[in-house]
């Protein structure tokens, strides 16, 4: 799991992305209660956060890693507990999947 901060190549894409979290759950529109999961989310680099252009992406979207966010020790435990808690509960959300190019 790359760091919040990290700029990627998406496969496809022409523009650089930077990440803006990690694990979004977003309203399945079926059904308030679920959700969809992505492994990241992010915004064009340099310009930052639009609102109306947010990137839900998952790691196997990313093409080229240019540059990986700060790594600390609170970090690394956050890596842990996402793992922790993914494991927990990966069979109740349903992860989404990208179909196209994203730019």
């Amino acid at each position: 799991m790359l760091p919040i901060g990290t700029i990627i190549y998406l496969k496809e894409g022409t523009s650089k992305l930077m990440i803006l979290n990690r694990a979004p759950i977003l309203p399945s529109g079926e059904n308030e209660e679920e959700g969809i999961w992505y492994d990241y989310s992010g915004c064009f680099y340099p310009q930052g956060l639009n609102p109306k252009e947010v990137f839900y992406f998952n790691e196997e979207n990313i093409d080229e890693v240019i540059f990986e966010g700060f790594k600390d020790n609170e970090e690394e435990r956050f890596q842990k507990l996402f793992q922790d808690w993914l494991q927990e509960e990966k069979p109740n959300i349903k992860k989404g999947t990208i179909t196209g190019p994203m730019e």
